[in-house]
């Protein structure tokens, strides 16, 4: 699969779709193997976007403490 960089949300409700097609179970083998391959990928893209979301929430954190530090 060659996806556009998705934005958390819209690989997670991808992500979403693939999960009911593979849970109604009326798909062949190649179909699920297909689908499951392409939600790794979303998979990876949201672990991306959230990796990056907690290293942002870090450094606001961490200065937001070192603010703090200075009323002591």
């Amino acid at each position: 699969m060659n996806q556009k960089e998705l934005s958390f949300e819209e690989a997670s409700k991808k992500l979403d779709k693939i999960i009911e097609k593979l849970e109604n179970g009326d798909l062949s083998l190649d179909e699920s193997v297909k689908l499951f391959e392409e939600a790794k990928e979303l998979v990876a893209i949201c672990q991306k976007h959230f990796m990056l979301a907690k290293g942002k929430l870090s450094v606001i954190r961490d200065g937001f403490e070192d603010v703090l530090k200075e009323f002591d």
